[in-house]
């Protein structure tokens, strides 16, 4: 299972940044690729950012490119999401999670995080 590193609410304002950092098991981090994923309250979860275990592939929805970069330090254990230029429109839970596949389908992810919560103020 993978969980991010920090659990507690992350409340920032509009326009302002902030990193979330996720450590899964040894296994999974090696073995799948990576991605994020967040769920806003009354709607479903939906994909942000994939990365693959060399780095060489990623993806993100439309809503956040050019404002988000997934990254992963493999020496770490650790999978990264750099949020920059946030809007109110962002504020939701943020998860991350494994896949056997290169692919941006939530359906296809596994091994959930228990989700950080992410508030952005206008």
């Amino acid at each position: 299972q993978v969980h991010p590193v920090e659990s507690g609410e992350r409340l920032v304002q509009a326009g302002g940044s902030l990193r979330l950092s996720c450590v899964p098991s040894g296994r999974t981090f090696v073995r799948n690729v990576m991605g994020w994923f967040r769920q806003a309250p009354g709607k479903e979860r939906e994909f942000v950012a994939a990365i693959s275990r060399s780095g060489g592939w990623t993806r993100y929805t439309d809503s956040v490119k050019g404002r988000f970069t997934i990254s992963r330090d493999n020496a770490k254990n650790t999978v990264y999401l750099q949020m920059n230029s946030l809007k109110p429109d962002d504020t939701a839970v943020y998860f991350c999670a494994a896949s056997n596949h290169l692919t941006t389908a939530t359906i296809l992810y596994d091994d959930w995080g228990q989700g950080t919560q992410v508030t952005v103020s206008s």
